[in-house]
């Protein structure tokens, strides 16, 4: 299944499922929405047992594009994750995942601006590929993790790298910025996706192409992610999980490259659909 949500940021939303023909029906009648809630209740096994075709087409015109699912409680990221993104910046490869946080304020739709504060200087963009958990997970294998996850999104991990790295502390302060994880278009279940670790991804600033890369090049892949997680924390369902980006962010570059206000971002990945982010004053 394919689905997603439109709707104002602080109103509420039609949740939708795509069609064979890729139409957005109104799914509102069967789940209430996509969300943490829903999730934990099964809205995925009601949808499987629905036909597309029988729903309403939904009224989406003039409407904004949300996330794919509703808010969740927990947003991780895992660094490093690339091989090639290692090797750009000059890193050894991890031996474990690298984990940390983003504020959960920072989720977004897909298309929403990306804020550029007076205090900005070195903004910086991620394509990566999204894990969206959809059942609790704690102490599982790798064999079971695909079955904990709700599916997978597309992601911008947009990152102010003069608080990341030049400020005392973690990464998190450059991670948390409001509207720093725009999500979707679309949530795309495991039985939809395919090869979760085959998709190529790209991203582009004002249409010149700055990432290529593919989800094969992950070091620890999305199984291996979720079962390693658990281990040390319960997922939720809802909770998002940012993988990581392959080479050619703006960090990487030389000399390096960062986002000012009026540049549009624009990005994908294979199967998850594309966003467009514009960079806007505060």
């Amino acid at each position: 299944m394919k689905l997603t949500r439109y709707g104002a940021r602080d109103g509420a939303k039609i949740p939708c499922v795509l069609d064979a023909d890729g139409v957005a029906r109104d799914a509102s009648s069967v789940v209430g929405d996509f969300g943490p809630k829903s999730l934990a209740e099964g809205a995925l096994d009601k949808l499987r047992g629905v036909d597309p075709a029988s729903l309403p087409v939904a009224d989406i015109d003039g409407k904004r594009l949300a996330p794919p699912v509703a808010q969740p409680l927990n947003i991780w990221c895992v660094g490093l994750n690339y091989s090639d993104h290692a090797a750009e910046a000059g890193m050894e490869i991890p031996p474990e995942p690298i984990l940390f946080n983003k504020a959960s304020s920072t989720y977004c739709g897909p298309n929403d601006d990306i804020l550029y504060s007076p205090k900005m200087s070195k903004l910086d963009w991620e394509v990566e590929l999204g894990i969206v958990i959809g059942k609790p997970a704690l102490n599982i294998s790798k064999d079971q993790a695909m079955d904990h996850i709700a599916g997978f999104v597309l992601i911008n991990d947009v990152s102010e790298r003069a608080w990341q790295v030049e400020r005392a502390g973690q990464w998190v302060k450059g991670k948390s910025f409001p509207n720093f994880c725009p999500t979707g278009p679309v949530l795309v279940t495991p039985d939809e996706i395919g090869d979760v670790n085959a998709l190529g991804m790209w991203l582009d600033v004002n249409g010149t192409r700055m990432q290529t890369g593919n989800t094969g090049t992950m070091i620890f892949d999305a199984e291996t992610i979720v079962s390693y997680m658990s281990e040390f924390t319960r997922l939720e369902p809802g909770d998002l999980i940012c993988t990581g980006t392959p080479p050619g962010v703006g960090m990487g570059m030389k000399p390096p490259v960062w986002l000012k206000q009026g540049d549009v971002v624009t990005l994908g990945i294979d199967g998850l659909g594309e966003q467009r982010q514009t960079v806007v004053d505060l």
